[in-house]
């Protein structure tokens, strides 16, 4: 689906700022990443193509899945993939800038899961609310630069500006 990385960047661009920060009533709003990957998944949905044989589903259950006979039950963010069929593109995995460290382990793990022994042809990894140049610190910090070959990385850094696909440097 060659077309998943301009639609990502698009749709990232329309995630309103109610739903990139949360509001929250006598308080300072908060990142809240189920808010934010439903109305990123509404924008999404919206742009996505009609004549597609590829559909894009969020946190689908993965228990009693042939897949995952060892009794694992990974639940990533977006599936994008033919259902009923082992036709898999993508897997997508979503944190806020505020993600903790094991959390991001755990992502990645799953993405390579879904990449090396499923067959997806693509991981992403969507950090938003981080500069690209954060969110390389991160994932440096966690020993995690080397899976750069097979997970990309993608930072939405703000309301209104579309997410990005960030090589690391050299």
């Amino acid at each position: 689906m060659h077309e998943l990385s301009g639609l990502l960047g698009t749709a990232a661009a329309g995630v309103a700022p109610e739903y990139f920060l949360l509001p929250i009533h006598g308080a300072d709003p908060v990142y809240r990443e189920r808010v934010y990957c439903y109305e990123l998944y509404h924008q999404m949905r919206r742009l996505w193509p009609a004549d597609s044989h590829y559909r894009l589903n969020g946190e689908i259950d993965k228990r009693s899945h042939p897949y995952f006979a060892d009794g694992a039950a990974p639940k990533p963010d977006f599936l994008v993939h033919e259902p009923g069929t082992g036709n898999n593109h993508a897997i997508f995995e979503v944190k806020s800038a505020l993600g903790s460290e094991d959390g991001t382990i755990k992502d990645f793990k799953t993405l390579l899961h879904f990449r090396h022994q499923l067959g997806y042809v693509r991981a992403i990894y969507l950090i938003y609310g981080a500069s690209p140049a954060e969110a390389l610190a991160k994932l440096q910090r966690l020993g995690l630069m080397d899976q750069l070959a097979a997970v990309e990385l993608w930072v939405h850094p703000e309301a209104g500006m579309p997410a990005e696909r960030v090589a690391p440097a050299g």
